[in-house]
């Protein structure tokens, strides 16, 4: 199974992409992730992806290119992936369409685009909690600590991401709305494109996921 996941920022990208990845079998590739290990090294290109995430904006499309490429070479993907957050926007869709056929001609099976209201993904994201010493996450409606400020797991002191203050979380949107939802249109005849809403609760979103990819 290969497929791609793409959505607004705050969506549930990466716990439905998570769980659904390991249902199938398939790596799990989240450009985020790739990015913030990029930040956490700190290199050059650490620093240039970090100013950019700071700021609500998209890392160059290049760099995101190489990482994705790199990712879906590895030994571990030859069963299959799922792209979370990849491609972004139209050139990396096409820059992807030659990724996979320089693989042998690789096609997509399932594209799926994941909605959610302005307002829904805004208190998802400015409520997020990461531990400094474990990375273990929070929320705080949702799933907040039993002691503000430290993490239940190891006693860590929890922070606020600096993408996730509401003032970047808005540019993020902004973004998101010129560069993103273009691939609907680009992959509106794609067989295997899925619009899933994704503003409800956890289970029932990925009960919906899981009817557009397995049915």
């Amino acid at each position: 199974m290969h497929m791609v996941m793409f959505g607004p920022p705050g969506v549930g990208k990466g716990t439905q992409g998570k769980r659904l990845a390991s249902e199938l079998g398939v790596i799990h590739a989240a450009t985020g992730d790739m990015l913030r290990a990029a930040v956490g090294s700190g290199s050059e290109l650490g620093k240039e992806v970090r100013e950019c995430i700071e700021a609500g904006q998209l890392v160059p499309d290049e760099v995101v290119d190489g990482l994705i490429e790199e990712r879906i070479g590895r030994e571990d993907a030859e069963q299959g992936f799922l792209l979370d957050g990849f491609p972004r926007n139209v050139a990396q869709a096409k820059a992807l369409d030659e990724i996979l056929a320089r693989r042998g001609g690789v096609g997509l099976d399932s594209v799926i685009f994941m909605q959610a209201e302005d307002a829904k993904l805004v208190e998802r994201l400015s409520g997020r909690l990461l531990c400094r010493a474990c990375g273990f996450g929070f929320h705080r409606h949702y799933s907040p600590p039993r002691d503000e400020g430290r993490c239940d797991r190891c006693g860590g002191e929890l922070y606020q991401r600096g993408d996730d203050y509401e003032n970047v979380i808005v540019s993020r949107l902004e973004v998101y709305r010129k560069q993103t939802e273009p691939l609907r249109t680009y992959y509106a005849d794609h067989p295997g494109f899925r619009e899933i809403d994704g503003g409800g609760g956890i289970d029932e979103v990925y009960q919906n996921l899981q009817k557009a990819v397995l049915n």
